[in-house]
């Protein structure tokens, strides 16, 4: 692994992009072979685990190391994807700009005098220009759009907790989301597609996704004129009117809603009781490390303190009254669409006045994650001074999809070309499918231990997804267990066997599997292996591969490896 210090002027020489963009790199991390994401380059967000590789937050003094990727890695790479590095952030995911970090500010793909957004500016530049093929970042208030808009990339906005956010570094709990960033709508959607409900996050959730295409004729709300704000920025405001004219061109029909209740709940996540939450989230941290922090985001934080318990109740109680009134805009119109920001400004700007223009900056996204809705970015056009303009569909909480499928229908007909690569956008495709449906994640379900042939990318593992399994996570078995290579088993295999003393934990991973498809699953299981009652190290059990004892005589014991990964690096 190359890390990347804040204070070492040598790393460019490792990457060339090190430093503001990324903060760990490594491309030699393990991946799957195969899955509908094999070979696809994926830069994360440093406030996500990825096993091994420090997690900063943006703050050094915060780093610490994880054992375990937080869940969406582990799908990611289940289906084939493989983390070539960790990337800068506004530190604690808390800004629209990019400069709050210790590596220093992401300069704007097309010009570095131009923040690049926030907080997820790495991920967004990795993707504009070339350096991987698909991010992640996190979305509280804006963060998986702005940056989309400012580097001429697709920012995909999940409806809250359709993505798991075990493992992510919390912003504001109830509402994070974690956001996809990729060159196109399809190669969004792809990586969205391999991800899912998690059963060990408490804001995970499951929900039928609308999967109708957006109509040929559809109606498409803005902002009324009182309220339609470029804070003095001409170029913006001409740049939404050609967006508005091309959705027509596309077959909508537009029509004009009150902003102002959306600017009010905006307003709340940074100027009322929701920044509480933030506080809590680094609670610990915060008054024993606060003058480490950066300055900006340290005052956003200690603004958290000012808050107490009646405060939350209020808060809550005017965000449900919002979502009760919004829900009414699905009446009238299919998608809302806002311009991604306002505008943009310089680095050097943005210095001068911080909070006031990162305030201004999310005008259009800090109201979306409150009131439950699903949200796209999408490059909309190249304003006259050379930057990135972008527009974001914004739809009730499950029409992700059928966002998505606008949002392609709109940046094919843009002409636009991919990041700042220069790149032709690829032909337009069918949109992937999740593989877990709402009625799939309901359905009786098996939870099955695999340690060896059936991990993921290794040669057996198809025979969990055809079946329509899912990928829980990576555990560890009680320590009751030894663990052997198999001689002449095609494809290699281990055999796991419980006994009475002297046993090792050995690293498993857990699927669940429908259980309609689990009766064909066993019924491959060749001799000596077979299906039996595990104990994994937290005391419960789940069903998983164990061996007859008597094809373990003479067979090598592995146990001290811990794993068959591990047994397979050091035999390769």
């Amino acid at each position: 692994m190359v890390a990347f210090p804040a204070d070492d002027v040598s790393i460019a020489s490792l990457h060339p992009d090190a430093g503001p963009v990324w903060i760990a790199y490594d491309e030699t991390l393990q991946q799957s072979s195969d899955g509908p994401l094999a070979g696809k380059r994926l830069a994360i967000k440093d406030n996500i685990d990825v096993a091994g590789l420090p997690t900063t937050a943006g703050c050094t003094a915060f780093a610490y190391t994880p054992e375990r990727s937080a869940t969406v890695i582990e799908r990611l790479n289940a289906a084939g994807a493989k983390v070539i590095g960790k990337t800068n952030l506004d530190q604690f995911a808390c800004g629209l700009v990019g400069p709050r970090s210790p590596y220093g500010a992401v300069p704007n793909a097309f010009d570095p005098r131009y923040v690049s957004g926030g907080s997820s500016s790495g991920s967004a530049v990795a993707v504009a220009r070339g350096l991987a093929d698909a991010s992640l970042g996190t979305d509280t208030a804006g963060s998986g759009r702005v940056p989309a808009g400012f580097n001429n990339i697709v920012g995909l906005k999940p409806t809250r907790g359709l993505i798991s956010t075990r493992g992510v570094i919390p912003a504001c709990r109830h509402i994070d989301c974690v956001s996809i960033f990729a060159p196109s709508v399809a190669d969004a959607v792809d990586v969205f597609a391999a991800v899912g409900y998690d059963a060990d996050d408490p804001y995970s959730r499951t929900l039928p996704l609308d999967l109708r295409p957006m109509a040929t004729r559809f109606r498409f709300g803005i902002p009324d004129a009182a309220h339609l704000e470029f804070f003095g920025d001409a170029l913006s405001a001409s740049a939404f009117a050609e967006a508005l004219a091309r959705l027509a061109a596309l077959g909508g029909t537009t029509g004009s809603f009150d902003f102002e209740p959306m600017m009010v709940i905006a307003r709340s996540l940074y100027e009322g009781a929701w920044v509480a939450e933030r506080y809590a989230a680094i609670r610990d941290f915060f008054d024993a490390h606060a003058d480490q922090m950066h300055p900006v985001v340290r005052s956003i934080v200690a603004n958290g303190k000012r808050y107490g318990a009646a405060d939350i109740f209020d808060a809550s109680e005017a965000v449900e009254l919002a979502k009760r009134r919004a829900a009414s805009l699905w009446d009238a119109f299919d998608v809302l669409v806002v311009p991604t920001a306002p505008t943009i400004y310089r680095i050097d700007q943005l210095a001068a006045d911080p909070i006031a223009l990162n305030r201004n900056l999310g005008t259009y996204t800090n109201f979306v994650n409150l009131l439950d809705f699903a949200a796209i970015a999408v490059p909309s056009s190249m304003r006259a001074d050379g930057l990135p303009f972008g527009i974001t569909l914004i739809g009730p909480a499950g029409s992700d999809l059928r966002l998505a499928d606008l949002a392609q229908r709109y940046h094919h007909a843009t002409g636009l070309t991919v990041g700042a690569t220069g790149r032709a956008l690829p032909a337009p495709r069918a949109l992937a499918r999740p593989t877990t449906t709402d009625a799939d994640t309901h359905a009786p379900q098996v939870r099955i231990a695999v340690v060896g042939a059936h991990l993921s990318g290794l040669p057996l593992n198809g025979q969990l997804r055809e079946r329509g399994a899912r990928l829980e996570g990576t555990v560890k078995t009680a320590p009751r267990y030894r663990f052997f290579a198999l001689p002449g088993t095609t494809p290699p295999k281990p055999g796991l066997l419980c006994v009475e003393e002297d046993g090792a934990a050995i690293e498993a991973e857990i699927w669940a599997m429908p259980i309609e498809h689990y009766g064909s699953f066993v019924a491959m299981i060749p001799t000596p292996l077979g299906i039996g009652s595990i104990e994994l190290s937290d005391g419960s059990r789940v069903q998983g591969f164990l061996c007859e004892a008597a094809a373990t005589i003479g067979a090598k014991d592995i146990s001290h490896h811990g794993g068959w990964r591990a047994f397979l690096a050091t035999s390769a």
